[in-house]
């Protein structure tokens, strides 16, 4: 944890800059508190400091690559496999709250996780929790960036810690893998062209020009964080909670699409994904069909579910297109080797000035 005032005023000038540009898409709450995400005592009045916490949540078998190489698998980013971390660190920072009530009787406090219009990134900066890295994400020496953030507005006068300095240097590995080129200049996101916004936020039709593009991520985007030199210091999680629940870790993807909405419900319980409901799941799952290698069973999958929502067969009938376009171009290939056996064939039976 660090510890911050509440003067945010350099990061407005950038946020209302981010804004004007609209890389924030369809998530108009991001517009619609003006500057308060910069100012957490407009907030909540009184507040003289920010306590900003850090909890890891990198789990054990986390299985990056083999599920990412396998494109009939299907790709969760690895901080929604377990329980929702909503849930987890709220309660934590709630103790937290509660335990320092103990020895200052007069303390207000109130906890966030993703809760309210409050900049997060730039608050646990000033805290000294790590500093911003060119993918946006917060970046520190023993940590990486496999971790989730969460603050404590309270209202005493506690110290404050300081900045650490940046240190990534020239690399701009996170800007060249992005598969989407979202990351459009360095420590700037363009969240419409992000496939965690992609597939999480966007609520209608995900653009033709990016379906290619997201392979098998069926949840939310890992790549900028897995190609950063940083977090070969990544720390696992010793939280239980995020323990990556089976049924979503690594999973067949035509399994998946035959889920009903109940039991999309039922093993989405308590999960941050539950809150892009089964539509939008079948949705990104359809996609990472199109995008798999030609199978029978794919595109069965795909075409039982047909007929059952307007912007779900948008989808699939663009997944089945892929599909049978990969079909096509696997005969060739199966046929090309034989014809040119057969043609050596000819030739060696023939004249030489045949």
């Amino acid at each position: 944890m660090g510890i911050t005032d509440t003067d945010l005023s350099a990061s407005e000038p950038k946020l209302q800059a981010w804004l004007d540009k609209q890389y924030h898409g369809e998530m108009d709450w991001m517009a619609r508190h003006g500057m308060m995400r910069a100012r957490p005592h407009e907030l909540q009045p009184g507040t003289l400091r920010v306590i900003s916490v850090r909890m890891n949540y990198l789990p054990t078998h986390a299985a990056f690559a083999s599920t990412l190489k396998n494109p009939q698998l299907g790709y969760v980013s690895r901080y929604a496999l377990g329980r929702d971390y909503h849930k987890v660190l709220r309660q934590r920072l709630k103790k937290l709250g509660e335990k320092i009530q103990e020895q200052c009787t007069t303390l207000n406090f109130r906890p966030f996780v993703d809760s309210a219009p409050i900049l997060e990134r730039p608050l646990a900066e000033k805290a000294g929790l790590g500093w911003t890295g060119k993918h946006s994400l917060i970046l520190n020496r023993e940590a990486g960036s496999f971790f989730f953030l969460g603050e404590l507005l309270v209202d005493i006068p506690l110290p404050v810690d300081s900045p650490v300095k940046e240190e990534c240097g020239r690399c701009v590995a996170c800007i060249k893998i992005c598969p989407t080129g979202a990351i459009v200049e360095p420590y700037t996101v363009d969240a419409r062209r992000c496939i965690s916004y992609l597939t999480i936020e966007l609520e209608g039709a995900i653009p033709e020009e990016f379906r290619p593009l997201i392979g098998n991520r069926i949840y939310g985007c890992d790549d900028c964080q897995l190609i950063c030199p940083w977090n070969r210091f990544s720390q696992l999680s010793e939280e239980d909670d995020f323990s990556p629940r089976q049924a979503l870790h690594s999973p067949p993807l035509t399994e998946l699409f035959a889920w009903s909405e109940a039991h999309f419900l039922r093993i989405t319980e308590g999960s941050a994904i539950r809150r892009i409901g089964h539509l939008r799941w079948l949705r990104n799952i359809a996609v990472a069909l199109g995008n798999a290698p030609w199978n029978e069973a794919n595109l069965n999958a795909l075409r039982q579910r047909q007929g059952e929502h307007p912007m779900l067969d948008e989808h699939i009938e663009w997944a089945i297109e892929q599909q049978l376009q990969r079909r096509k171009e696997q005969n060739i290939e199966v046929q090309l080797p034989q014809k040119q056996r057969l043609v050596r064939v000819i030739e060696k039976g023939l004249p030489r000035d045949a």
